[in-house]
């Protein structure tokens, strides 16, 4: 019998694959709990249309974040912090600011979370903060972090 599983199962496919199985493991098992339906003619085009719709939507993604990464090879972002003695900071800066810098400084939106810094900045200068987009697409930022007066 075939079926279209409507989650990932063990052992036998993933969501949205179509896989022949037994007849009996279909109607006890599968059907019951929802974890597949069974394969006719409009669930294959449904299927089918949703494959489309998801291929779409992750092209328009990766545009997007290729789109991203070259708005961000001219940007420098200007972090002012209070800070001590010996150029050293007090607290740090850290991917939230970064990407509130961003956005209000070239309009450009990241989330915190895909910004990676390594270790939190906690001294004055320049440093370079990969942004990692999605994709296998990065860009990098550049952060300057001065002086609060």
């Amino acid at each position: 019998m075939k079926v279209i599983l409507k989650q990932d199962v063990k052992g036998k496919g993933k969501k949205g694959q179509m896989i022949e199985v037994a007849e009996g493991y279909a109607r006890n098992f599968l059907l019951p709990k929802g974890l597949a339906m069974t394969a006719t003619a409009d669930a294959v085009n449904t299927m089918r249309l949703q494959e489309k719709a998801k291929a779409r939507a992750e092209a328009e993604a990766k545009a997007t974040a290729t789109a991203v990464a070259e708005q961000l090879k001219g940007c420098q972002v200007r972090i002012t912090a209070k800070g001590g003695e010996g150029g050293r900071l007090f607290g740090a800066v850290t991917g939230k600011e970064i990407a509130a810098g961003l956005k209000e400084q070239h309009g450009i939106e990241i989330d915190s979370k895909k910004l990676v810094l390594d270790e939190p900045i906690k001294s004055f200068g320049s440093f370079q903060i990969k942004a990692k987009l999605g994709y296998e697409i990065s860009g990098t930022v550049y952060v300057l972090v001065t002086e609060e007066k």
